[in-house]
């Protein structure tokens, strides 16, 4: 039994990526996803707000949802698939809840996240030295 347990441990550590991008709930973020269509393959970018992650290992999964022509369209991506080439983070949001699901409700500017203004460290004051001469 701990043989077919350190089999599926195994082959779950094979599958799972090394390298995440960094995001978190209220980010938009841009999801950059391999379509095959018969031998071509392509990517398309998947812009849009992440209102959910769910954890779950392996099957960890993140929903992204954004307004197309006035319709809000939401998605699952999973975070290991090998058909998600990468996600960009366009901007950090400022959230204090792990589910946005409201935003389904909102229209227009209300429907808005503010951003995550990061503070940068302060650097100490260099003197210029006065030219001599």
């Amino acid at each position: 039994m701990s043989e077919i347990k350190a089999g599926i441990k195994e082959i779950v550590a094979s599958q799972m990526k090394n390298e995440l991008d960094q995001f978190k709930v209220g980010d938009t973020v841009k999801v950059h996803f391999k379509i095959v269509e018969g031998k071509n393959e392509r990517i398309q970018v998947y812009e849009g707000l992440v209102i959910a992650i769910k954890n779950a290992q392996l099957s960890k999964t993140f929903t992204v949802r954004k307004n197309s022509y006035g319709v809000g369209v939401e998605r699952v991506f999973p975070l290991h698939s090998p058909r998600i080439a990468r996600v960009e983070l366009i901007r950090p949001g400022k959230v204090r809840r792990a589910k946005l699901y409201y935003i389904r409700s909102k229209i227009g500017k209300a429907a808005k996240i503010k951003e995550l203004i990061i503070k940068k460290k302060k650097q100490p004051k260099v003197l210029a030295e006065a030219p001599q001469g």
